[in-house]
């Protein structure tokens, strides 16, 4: 009876793997939902070895039609990455999908979907939608961590992201930590993006929510590094090969600039880390973003039509302490992005960051002008530590959380009432604090008409 009983099992196992409903062996981690426009998607996924990947999606209210998306091959010298291209998706539309490796499914404990933005200008209201962003993601990995208490932990929060259902996450840099025996060789920095995108927590919030990131120094380079690290191009090749933005650069320049929008809302992810200058020179002009990027960045705000305009930075950009690598350690430029915006009468703006170890809001007033917003969102996994005798003037009371944490994002409202709430949260999904504000608090009182 027990060999019958084995065989059985056996053959159910045989079967199941020749349907291929169960073989995750050569799965390393993803799938993840990358950018999603309204006539593409792209999927990202990470294999063990060479392997063949692709993925079946159809629309949730047609199960029947289903569309297959173009094979493409893992390989060894991409880290066995894969992006692969929905191309043939409508708007405002949610899709399931599912993994095939050499052909065969593999089966995920949880929901795989992604949905495309709505067509709305001209037709509806600005549709409400949810983003979640944080920063400083450090995965342990004991035998090349420094000696003592692990600095990472709590990776749950991935699970308490999820939770939210949020329609995309931006993580704000820092989103693995690499280490000496990493940032030297390709082979290092390689390694360390497949350790941190492999823990198992952070699985269901990579395959079911668009993805978009920035960096700032520890997924550039060493601590503090800025464009003199001799190996940046091989950590921005990495970049790339991990995260699946719109765009990388801008005007044939390497870096890691972009931008994307989700209803009235643009979203512009700056690379603080390419171009910036090295703290500790002493001649020559200090920057963080360069006059490049900037004039891109202007430009864009200017011509764009968004009721909020967002601008992530590895760096916090507001707070007046010239502390660590706060933007006002380079106070000519942030005094020229500062002035540009309200000279170009740009409504709109505000700032997200991450960087810093601890969460808080930062609102700069200015006259004549309406006020200037910092939502700093800082750690995810990392250990949080502040300064407690750091006094940041613009701190909003009661904004300060000195705890792994993440925020969320919503924007609701009709147009005419169109509202940024924010949300931030514990580890364990539990409220720290929530704060509103209207899209007709960041209008400037003199606009022309």
């Amino acid at each position: 009876m027990k060999f019958l009983f084995l065989t059985v099992i056996f053959s159910l196992y045989s079967s199941i793997n020749l349907f291929g409903r169960s073989d995750n062996n050569l799965l390393q981690s993803g799938p993840m939902v990358c950018y999603s426009e309204m006539k593409e998607v792209m999927i990202w996924v990470q294999t063990t070895k060479s392997a063949r990947v692709r993925i079946v999606y159809w629309d949730t209210s047609n199960a029947k039609r289903q569309y297959w998306a173009k094979e493409v091959e893992t390989k060894r010298n991409t880290a066995y990455t894969a992006k692969i291209l929905a191309d043939s998706v409508q708007p405002g539309i949610t899709y399931h999908y599912e993994l095939m490796i050499d052909n065969r499914k593999v089966v995920r404990p949880y929901l795989l979907k992604f949905q495309t933005p709505k067509l709305w200008k001209w037709r509806t209201e600005p549709p409400s939608f949810r983003i979640a962003v944080g920063s400083c993601v450090y995965i342990n990995e004991p035998k090349y961590d420094r000696p003592g208490t692990p600095y990472g932990g709590g990776y749950e929060i991935f699970t308490s992201i999820y939770n939210q259902h949020p329609d995309a996450m931006i993580w704000l840099g820092d989103n693995n930590y690499l280490r000496e025996p990493d940032w030297n060789s390709r082979t290092g920095i390689l390694h360390r993006y497949t350790h941190s995108r492999s823990v198992p927590e952070m699985q269901p919030l990579l395959g079911a929510t668009s993805n978009y990131a920035i960096w700032d120094d520890h997924d550039f380079g060493p601590n503090d590094s800025d464009r003199g690290f001799w190996n940046k191009e091989t950590t921005l090749e990495a970049f790339k090969l991990f995260w699946g933005n719109p765009t990388y650069g801008i005007n044939g320049r390497p870096g890691i600039t972009s931008t994307f929008e989700r209803s009235d809302v643009q979203f512009f992810l700056m690379d603080n880390r390419y171009y910036r200058s090295p703290d500790k020179r002493k001649t020559g002009e200090r920057r963080i973003l360069g006059k490049e990027q900037i004039e891109w960045l202007l430009d864009n705000l200017a011509t764009s039509t968004a009721t909020f305009k967002i601008i992530a930075l590895g760096g916090q950009v507001l707070n007046p302490v010239a502390i660590y690598e706060n933007y006002a350690n380079y106070p000519e430029e942030l005094n020229e992005l500062l002035t540009a915006i309200e000279r170009e009468k740009i409504n709109g703006v505000i700032f997200l960051s991450g960087d810093r170890h601890h969460t808080e809001l930062s609102k700069l007033e200015r006259n004549g002008s309406y006020p200037l917003y910092d939502l700093t969102s800082s750690p995810l996994t990392s250990s949080s530590h502040t300064n407690d005798s750091e006094q940041n003037t613009l701190r909003v009371p009661g904004t300060l959380v000195n705890q792994r944490n993440f925020a969320i994002l919503e924007f609701i409202g009709e147009k005419s009432k169109r509202a940024l709430v924010i949300s931030v949260y514990s580890t364990n999904g539990s409220l720290f604090w929530k704060r509103e504000i209207l899209a007709t608090e960041l209008i400037n009182s003199s606009q022309d008409k």
